[in-house]
């Protein structure tokens, strides 16, 4: 059995756990949940030795733990799948999967590679990871990682994974597949800590679950028998009802964004459609079905071969990120906040100006200003309620959900006529999940933004959307309308969504 007696530790500024006591039991699959900010990763990176307590104890098999780092966890049989994608870019997949069991011939430290790839290879067909364990690991995509991560997770045996947020950028397939395995450890009698704002994962997988907020444990209860609205109110202390927006009325006299026939060989395959001002027009689909790669073209990131792009009626080419802001207005929120939406080392405020910056620089002095700097930065961390410690507190050091309301301040401060918002709530809590839905919500309908709300969230894109464009192999195969209008129950508009995958 694995304890925490009394477990505290503080940051800068912040309490992030204060005085919490918890039991995990092996042959279970205990979840760990609260709002963004309420201890859960600091909690399971005290276990992992990544994180030392300020005061408490952690008591494993009747023996109390002192892990100076993560290699002591690793050492005990303790192992961590981080929220954060941590990768060695440069190496291989199988040299990330085996970077600390490396397999020698004999007492020369001369690597058996073919040994090497082939034990790697073993673990990331149970993650389905269908790539070479040879291919570079910058080659891969965000989700590829991730089960990358969990792989090597898996190769090291640990009698006790810890998973913070594993399924963020999965797929509903990987997503089940990495379900499977974690019922397979758990009949074997690991312990298995899982982490997660999904409370479908929650109550499809775990046999308990304990609840964090403020850096408090509120209670830990059995999930058979525990209601959603029960664990919600847990969480966040209060009933959370949900809300429905009603009509944004978008202007279909202006088109905010043209696209014919647009074409890039793998990504795009003869893409038309019309954004209208003040509308939220939805993207869905599975990963990988060619809504992202379509985004990516929109803001120059990637060029097409053939078709047209028109903003505001006006045929247009956007030749990079820089020219889609400056020149087109146009903002983009990144799926993969971590590795392209956040400077992680940099201040709050850094992150939140980097698209202002040109705006506010002194015509003298060629210098930003500060004073104008600090009170846009301000303004943003107010009106998203993001929980900092002041805007020099580096963005690592926040929550995932608070990062990602950074990540939207950025485009936000830009005041972007065009948004193109990417899996905006992965990661994040059921109360901040509320607070970036009206957001979005009121910057069609209330400052008349014209925004492209991609999401695999269904629940997420019929509350929000005005009309759904369905993807599927790079290509829009259905499109479904009259989204925002209230007489349409939730169940008309999941089956036509459905109807178009079918």
């Amino acid at each position: 059995m694995l304890e925490l007696l009394a477990i505290s530790k503080s940051f800068p500024g912040v309490k992030a756990l204060d005085a919490v006591s918890l039991q995990f039991q092996p042959g279970q699959i205990h979840a760990l949940v609260g709002e963004n900010g309420a201890g859960k990763s600091t909690a399971i990176k005290i276990i992992a030795g990544i994180y030392q307590p300020d005061a408490g104890q952690i008591i494993y098999n009747g023996q109390p733990l002192h892990f100076r780092n993560y290699r002591d966890s690793l050492e005990r049989g303790i192992d961590i799948v981080n929220q954060e994608i941590q990768v060695i870019p440069n190496a291989s997949v199988a040299e990330n999967i085996m970077l600390d069991k490396m397999i020698t011939r004999g007492r020369s430290g001369i690597i058996r590679w073919r040994a090497v790839n082939t034990v790697a290879e073993r673990y990331m067909k149970m993650v389905d990871l269908r790539v070479h364990p040879a291919t570079k690991m910058r080659a891969l995509s965000a989700a590829q990682k991730q089960l990358a991560q969990i792989a090597k997770a898996l190769a090291a045996d640990a009698r006790v994974l810890l998973l913070d947020e594993p399924t963020s950028c999965l797929t509903e397939h990987e997503a089940g597949n990495l379900f499977h395995i974690l019922r397979q450890l758990k009949s074997d009698g690991r312990t298995i800590i899982f982490v997660s704002h999904k409370f479908e994962e929650v109550f499809a997988l775990c046999d308990k679950v304990s609840v964090l907020r403020d850096g408090k444990c509120v209670g830990t209860r059995d999930i058979a028998g525990l209601s959603r609205d029960e664990l919600i109110r847990m969480m966040i202390g209060r009933e959370c009802v949900a809300e429905r927006f009603g009509r944004l009325d978008a202007d279909h006299t202006r088109e905010a964004l043209r696209v014919d026939h647009l074409t890039r060989a793998g990504k795009a395959n003869d893409i038309s459609f019309t954004l209208y001002h003040g509308e939220i027009l939805g993207f869905y689909g599975l990963v990988g079905s060619g809504r992202t790669e379509l985004a990516r073209i929109l803001i120059g990131e990637d060029q097409p071969d053939t078709g047209t792009i028109c903003v505001k009626a006006q045929p247009t080419r956007i030749r990079s990120v820089a020219d889609a802001l400056g020149r087109c207005r146009i903002g983009y929120v990144t799926e993969n906040r971590k590795e392209e939406g956040l400077f992680l080392k940099s201040p709050v405020c850094t992150n939140i100006t980097v698209t202002i910056w040109r705006n506010i620089i002194n015509a003298f002095t060629r210098r930003i200003s500060r004073p104008k700097e600090t009170a846009a930065a301000q303004s943003m961390v107010r009106d998203l309620s993001i929980r900092t410690t002041g805007l020099g507190q580096h963005v690592e050091d926040l929550s995932g959900g608070n990062q990602q309301k950074v990540s939207l301040a950025k485009w936000l401060a830009a005041d972007c006529d065009i948004l193109i918002i990417d899996e905006p709530t992965v990661g994040v809590d059921v109360g901040a999940k509320e607070q970036i839905h009206r957001l979005i919500w009121d910057l069609a309908k209330v400052r008349g933004k014209s925004i492209i709300l991609i999401s695999s969230d269904m629940p997420e894109i019929i509350k929000l959307a005005s009309r759904i464009l369905v993807f599927k192999d790079q290509r829009i195969i259905g499109q479904v309308d009259g989204v925002d209008d209230g007489s349409k129950p939730y169940e008309q508009i999941s089956t036509a969504i459905g109807e178009h995958l079918a």
